[in-house]
């Protein structure tokens, strides 16, 4: 029997907006064939699978990943609004265990998913010379106020930050070059990064790793980049972070980033909605 096949998009109430994600409440009989043949069919930078004891996996059109946080947003949504109601769950990924929360806002369901423990690491200087040759960008195009880091919150995101915001948004880079850069380095996405104000970034996440050129709202880099911000005390220990996702690629998107005091996972917010 064929499972049934949800389709949201998450991080945004406008159906042509967010990151969309196919979602399966109930993978009971899909092997990793089946559920990668179903992920390339739909064509969504990634698609959750979620099994009866809670455990929630995630593909991309080309393979498994540990962790991604729009299907995450999109399969919480879903369960809320396929069981009557805002909740709370706890997914078993291959990443570690995922709490959210789901509350009705403004008549929309929001979820909130709380990060594993993130952790940063410094970039070799020849593999940052190989990302930005990969995406045609000069050293004078980085921020020096927000240095190159490796971050970490359920999978790795290489961080670059643009110097301005028309660097951010002209972006050709080599798809085949960039891939081959992140699988040697394990990198789930490459998250570019231009600070607009204090707590508020424009952000972009090429995916060639997963078979897609770009991703419109990136949960998992969303967390790891709080993460990032924190360590580097370029923000609050405390804060709240707005980060603006799809914007030139025609799919705005809003993440909600909160960082506590004292707790050293990251939460990252957003709605999600149906589309056709």
């Amino acid at each position: 029997m064929s499972p049934d096949i949800l389709r949201y998009t998450a991080f945004s109430d406008d159906p042509d907006g967010g990151n969309p994600a196919g979602v399966v409440l109930d993978a009971t009989g899909l092997d990793d064939a089946a559920m990668l043949g179903i992920a390339a069919e739909l064509g969504y930078s990634e698609s959750a699978f979620l099994y009866p004891d809670s455990t929630l996996r995630f593909f991309s059109p080309k393979a498994e990943v540990a962790f991604c946080g729009h299907a995450t947003v999109a399969t919480s949504v879903a369960l809320a609004e396929q069981q009557g109601g805002p909740g709370s769950y706890v997914f078993r990924t291959p990443a570690g265990e995922i709490p959210v929360t789901t509350e009705l806002v403004d008549g929309q369901v929001r979820a909130t998913l709380t990060s594993v423990e993130p952790h940063i690491k410094d970039v070799e200087a020849a593999d940052l010379t190989e990302a930005l040759a990969a995406l045609d960008w000069a050293a004078e195009d980085l921020d020096p106020a927000l240095p190159p880091r490796i971050a970490f919150a359920g999978n790795n995101h290489l961080v670059l930050s643009a110097a301005t915001r028309e660097r951010l948004a002209d972006l050709a880079y080599d798809f085949d070059r960039l891939k081959a850069l992140m699988e040697r380095l394990d990198l789930t996405t490459v998250q570019l990064v231009h600070r607009a104000g204090e707590t508020v970034f424009h952000v972009r996440d090429p995916f060639p790793v997963g078979g897609v050129v770009e991703d419109a709202a990136t949960g998992a880099a969303a967390v790891a980049f709080g993460a990032y911000a924190r360590e580097l005390a370029l923000v609050k220990e405390e804060s709240v972070l707005t980060l603006h996702q799809g914007e030139d690629m025609g799919r705005p998107s809003l993440l909600t980033v909160t960082l506590r005091a004292g707790d050293p996972r990251v939460r990252v917010a957003g709605t999600a909605v149906p589309i056709g």
